[in-house]
């Protein structure tokens, strides 16, 4: 099994490091072999049009129709046409980012409200295997 995911013009990237850690990203140029051209665009995901290096960029299976070099509003027009947002949100690696966002920003008494749902349901799950027994 080859390797899929290729830094490629029309890539959609996960920045994973700096102001706009967390967001997607498409590729519009290749600068060189450690840093590409990438938009978000910023009315879509907010990522503003800028120079990032490879290192600070998780490459995802999703890839949109675009020339080297697009625009902004080609970039829009192209993630809405392939409805890539929706097929992002959808995948497990989107679900799990969501999931760890939304753990982070439990208070103390939804942690402990995690904590007696978690420890009930291993009782009744225990019971229900001591009846199987």
């Amino acid at each position: 099994m080859g390797y899929t995911r290729f830094v490629e013009v029309g890539r959609v990237c996960l920045v994973n490091y700096g102001p706009d850690s967390g967001r997607l990203c498409v590729i519009v140029d290749i600068v060189d072999a450690n840093k590409a051209l990438v938009e978000g665009p910023r009315s879509v995901t907010g990522v503003a049009r800028q120079i990032i290096p490879f290192k600070r960029l998780s490459l995802t299976d999703l890839k949109c129709d675009i020339q080297k070099g697009a625009r902004d509003q080609e970039v829009a027009a192209a993630l809405e046409g392939a409805d890539i947002i929706a097929k992002w949100e959808s995948t497990s690696w989107a679900k799990k980012l969501a999931a760890k966002k939304k753990r982070s920003n439990l208070s103390d008494f939804d942690r402990f409200k995690v904590m007696i749902a978690r420890k009930q349901k291993s009782r009744i799950v225990a019971a229900k295997m001591a009846e199987l027994r």
